[in-house]
């Protein structure tokens, strides 16, 4: 499966394996290699450690989205509540890295610049900085391996709006919150309605903020208990944690797949249910006003309010929330299209990622540069004209992260068996020429998701076709289509006789 070793200069590092990102998707790759055949690998990392999103989001409240029984690992039994604040999810991530023996594989600092593919070597050369000092490295790989997530760690996105340059105060996006920052006794306006904004609203409330959260159309609300009655009642048994974390990851995927198929075919229902859990907070006016979306639920995200808590903030008085859309700024806060304007001392753009498909790097394939919104993707993990290559993306609506993650790390080490089992050097997935595939198909394996980031970002995204290979699908459905996956055949192409792999050179590291 790996390049050549005539194709390794002397001095330059040589891995089997390359995995970008530390966060969960690189953990359960990095687990995944660490218990398949041996092969060399390194998991490279831009930020200075692990946990991706739970390292880069500090800002007050940051807690998972999904319960962490699906979202934790499969190798490693959660044992907490099932909503975790950032700060648990972190040490878990740690405590996963360290007791499995993974550490040693991992190099923290290490930025990618570019990726550029070799058919007569059959390798990845890899070009970027590590270290503080920004020290230029290159290195090469037979397999690459992003997990590097789907959005732009560097910067979040934050409309434009006239007149912001007047105002006085602070604006601040929540991707890059200041370290140590609280809003003590100050006006707040919280801009969005997505899972930051629940999460922001009730921890600035509970600094003593007053906080205004301003949505420019309502949003859905689940309002749950952050407990699970089957996981109690397991842990009084005294069962194995293990035991336990497994019987709740089906238990949980089992009802998950029951709801979103509820919801499919009874939508007005689900809403009604929604909704009507909120009436011991709210008068019905205010429901219809600010928490009945146009869209059916789960078309985007419906945000996790564990014990209620934002709508307790609401419901005291440290909270509201506003429906309208922002005309301008003024010096002292925002002036709304209504004719309303809201004072602010610090202004919170909640408003979404940058959507990026495979980082900032630059990739080229035979010394052609490859442009991501011209492939096609291979049931959302591989693309089409990019050789030796798979991107972990996990689940963005109802089901966890992880859960395909680990999918995806299971089908890539059932990939690299095959390789070394054909004697290829490279595999690419190529889509069949009595595919036609219209413009309008960028990005559709995500529909029908329709967060507002992710429809800005659709015209970088690659294409998807018709049929499961071509299309990003459910937990429920890629439990079992994943790996039964036949590897010998359409649409996967090996080429290449199999070169003997080549041992790791060490160099220096930051």
């Amino acid at each position: 499966m790996s390049g050549d070793v005539t194709a390794m200069e002397a001095g330059v590092e040589h891995l089997d394996v390359l995995v970008v990102g530390a966060g969960i998707s690189g953990i359960a790759a990095a687990y995944a290699l660490s218990r398949g055949p041996k092969r060399r690998f390194a998991v490279l990392e831009a930020m200075d450690g692990h946990g991706g999103t739970w390292r880069l989001h500090r800002y007050p409240g940051v807690r998972s989205d999904s319960d962490m029984f699906t979202y934790g690992f499969a190798f490693k039994p959660w044992r907490g509540a099932p909503i975790a604040s950032g700060a648990e999810i972190l040490e878990y991530l740690g405590e996963a890295i360290a007791e499995n023996g993974l550490a040693p594989h991992f190099r923290y600092g290490w930025q990618i610049a570019r990726a550029d593919w070799d058919s007569r070597t059959s390798v990845w050369r890899l070009k970027g900085t590590r270290g503080p000092d920004a020290i230029p490295f290159e290195m090469t790989c037979g397999f690459l391996w992003m997990c590097q997530g789907y959005y732009r760690h560097a910067k979040g996105f934050t409309p434009e709006w006239p007149d912001m340059a007047k105002f006085q105060g602070e604006i601040i996006h929540p991707q890059t919150w200041p370290d140590g920052r609280r809003l003590t006794g100050e006006r707040v306006v919280v801009i969005g309605a997505g899972a930051t904004a629940a999460t922001l609203v009730p921890a600035l409330a509970g600094q003593g903020a007053h906080v205004t959260m301003l949505q420019r159309s309502p949003t859905y609300f689940n309002l749950q208990e952050n407990r699970h009655e089957l996981a109690d009642t397991l842990r009084d048994l005294e069962l194995d944690p293990a035991v336990i974390h497994d019987i709740l990851r089906k238990k949980i995927t089992y009802d998950q797949n029951a709801y979103f198929r509820h919801v499919a075919k009874h939508p007005e229902q689900a809403r009604q249910e929604l909704l009507r859990a909120l009436e011991n907070w709210l008068p019905k006016a205010e429901i219809e006003r600010h928490f009945s979306p146009v869209y059916s639920p789960w078309q985007q995200r419906v945000a996790v309010t564990p014990s209620a808590d934002l709508f307790q903030a609401i419901k005291s008085g440290a909270a509201s929330i506003v429906t309208d859309q922002i005309e301008r700024f003024t010096p002292t806060g925002i002036a709304l299209r209504s004719g309303q304007s809201l004072a602010a001392d610090v202004v919170i753009t909640a408003t979404g990622f940058e959507i990026t498909t495979l980082g900032d790097a630059v990739f080229s394939v035979d010394g052609r540069p490859v442009e991501i919104d011209q492939t096609s993707t291979y049931r959302g993990c591989m693309f089409t004209g990019l050789p030796n290559l798979v991107r972990s993306v996990g689940y963005l609506r109802l089901s966890s992260w992880t859960l395909r993650a680990e999918l995806t790390a299971d089908f890539v080490l059932r990939l690299l068996a095959q390789m070394d089992a054909s004697g290829a050097a490279s595999v690419e997935v190529e889509m069949p020429a009595t595919i036609s595939v219209p413009a309008q198909n960028k990005g559709s394996d995500l529909k029908p998701f329709t967060a507002t980031y992710m429809m800005r970002a659709l015209q970088q995204m690659p294409q998807s076709g018709p049929g499961p290979d071509w299309q990003f699908e459910d937990y429920w459905t890629e439990k079992e289509s994943f790996p039964a996956i036949d590897l010998t055949g359409a649409p996967f192409v090996y080429r290449g006789p199999g070169r003997q792999r080549a041992g790791r050179r060490s160099i220096p590291t930051s």
